[in-house]
């Protein structure tokens, strides 16, 4: 697939809250390897940029992980965590539900605080199929996101959670049909599975090769994951350098416009 600029980069008249993201992921990690160019470049191009994670508690090793990646995209806010659990890590987060399992209104309404809060252009988080392999968090992360994208422009709707703001997009991190094969091989080589979306579902592509070193020192900040045998980040590290930085270098995404602002 050719890369198309649908989503520049922003330039510095541009940059600051008018362009702010959002990123609204399942897992530390997960922001890295999924948008860690777009996250790279928009700080560094001096626009807000933040991200919250569902899972895993405050204090734990990977929230550290977590804040040494932002620290290595150059997202200047820390690291904003829900602090619950991994459906598949209980003690990730003691004495707290699973994020699969908290009520929908108290999950929706932590997001559209932090949405309020943040005043985002762009929210960026999961697909429909929770990004290849399918895992439930990201997939109910996907649902949540596009609950609270909807409730935060609301004023009616979560009032204690502060001014109403709407977003004008959300995108969706994903991967194309087209682009999927070589990853694939890898994931199918430890039983996962690999889910795609047609081509014409992707909106845009990124070209991130110019942020490639601070997305790949990001990945590489998830320690407990780079030095696995079946996390993503531990197969990636495996491959030549030449082949990561191919499977790294270009992000992709659907974007669903929503409308300008405030209503």
């Amino acid at each position: 697939m050719s890369r198309r600029p649908t989503w520049p980069t922003p330039t510095p008249q541009e940059s600051g809250p008018a362009a702010g993201v959002l990123a609204v992921f399942a897992h530390p990690d997960d922001e890295a390897l999924l948008a860690g160019g777009v996250l790279a470049r928009h700080a560094a191009a001096g626009a807000r940029t933040a991200v919250v994670t569902a899972t895993w508690a405050p204090g734990s090793p990977r929230a550290g992980e977590l804040a040494d990646s932002l620290a290595a995209l150059g997202v200047r806010e820390p690291p904003r965590m829900l602090g619950y659990a991994d459906h598949r890590v209980p003690d990730s987060a003691p004495g707290r539900p699973r994020w699969c399992d908290v009520p929908l209104d108290e999950a929706v309404g932590r997001l559209v605080a932090h949405i309020r809060e943040v005043r985002p252009e762009t929210v960026v988080t999961h697909d429909a199929y929770g990004q290849l392999t399918g895992h439930p968090d990201h997939r109910h992360t996907h649902r949540m996101v596009m609950l609270a994208v909807t409730a935060a422009g609301l004023g009616q709707l979560h009032p204690e959670a502060g001014e109403p703001w709407r977003p004008r997009a959300v995108r969706l991190a994903t991967h194309p049909h087209a682009a999927v094969a070589e990853l694939g091989e890898l994931l199918d080589s430890v039983g996962k599975s690999v889910l795609s979306v047609p081509d014409d579902h992707v909106t845009d592509i990124v070209d991130v090769r110019p942020w490639s070193d601070r997305k790949w020192a990001a990945i590489l900040a998830h320690r407990s994951q780079a030095e696995g045998e079946r996390a993503l980040p531990a197969m990636l590290s495996r491959l030549p350098a030449q082949t990561r930085g191919r499977l790294l270098g270009t992000e992709y995404y659907t974007r669903i416009t929503l409308g300008p602002g405030v209503p």
